[in-house]
């Protein structure tokens, strides 16, 4: 595999290309794969944004430097970054996986970044990683502030409820469909303020809450 044009776009040239070809690999090519790699690169992305977030906005609370992070880190932002470094051209996979559309696939390419990060931070270091990171999030990073780091709608609902003296809301996975790498989660949204359960899907647990917790908050809100 040519990979000399990858990291003219990762604005990093590997001293072990080894490590590269291992960050693109999924788990439907090879026991051999990038899992161990996002493990790694995820921690390291949280560091560096942390660090760029308490640096930056000094008047921030946690809370607030918390939403801004949750933002960044999450799947669709990495899944823009790989779109946005061509890396669906260099994904290596099974060939089930090629033909259902993996090199496409949010889940796929947002590991695949976060492996890439755990790949330069063992090849050159952990201050090479974190000038790649900034670098590659330099629109989002520039385009932030407190004024947006609203609260999720699982936070919302959970202090509306509070605010009015009840409990909690109670959410549930009632059904998982799918294949293991391309599952869909339906989950299930209880409270003794609302008239019935609501019911959200997602790629992942978390998604699906969220989705039934912004559809809980849209029903009180016409009740008011």
């Amino acid at each position: 595999m040519q990979l000399g044009k990858l990291q003219s776009q990762l604005s990093y040239q590997f001293g072990d290309s080894n490590l590269l070809a291992l960050a693109l690999t999924h788990r439907s090519h090879s026991s051999s794969n990038n899992e161990r790699l996002e493990f790694l690169g995820d921690s390291i992305l949280n560091l560096v944004i942390t660090r760029f977030l308490f640096e930056h906005f000094p008047e921030a609370t946690e809370g607030e430097m918390s939403r801004l992070r949750a933002k960044l880190v999450r799947r669709d932002t990495l899944a823009d970054i790989a779109r946005y470094l061509s890396l669906s051209k260099f994904l290596i996979m099974g060939r089930g996986e090629m033909r259902s559309g993996g090199f496409t696939r949010d889940s796929i390419l947002s590991d695949t970044v976060e492996a890439i990060i755990g790949a330069i931070y063992l090849d050159g270091g952990f201050d090479v990683a974190e000038d790649k990171v900034l670098l590659w999030y330099q629109s989002q990073l520039g385009e932030l502030s407190l004024f947006k780091a609203e609260k999720d709608a699982k936070s919302k609902l959970q202090e509306h409820l509070q605010a009015t003296g009840l409990p909690l809301p109670h959410y549930e996975v009632i059904n998982i469909s799918g294949l293991a790498h391309d599952q869909i989660f339906t989950v299930e949204c209880r409270s003794e303020i609302l008239s019935k359960s609501i019911v959200g899907e997602g790629s992942s647990r978390r998604v699906a809450e969220q989705k039934a917790a912004k559809l809980a908050l849209a029903i009180l809100e016409q009740d008011l």
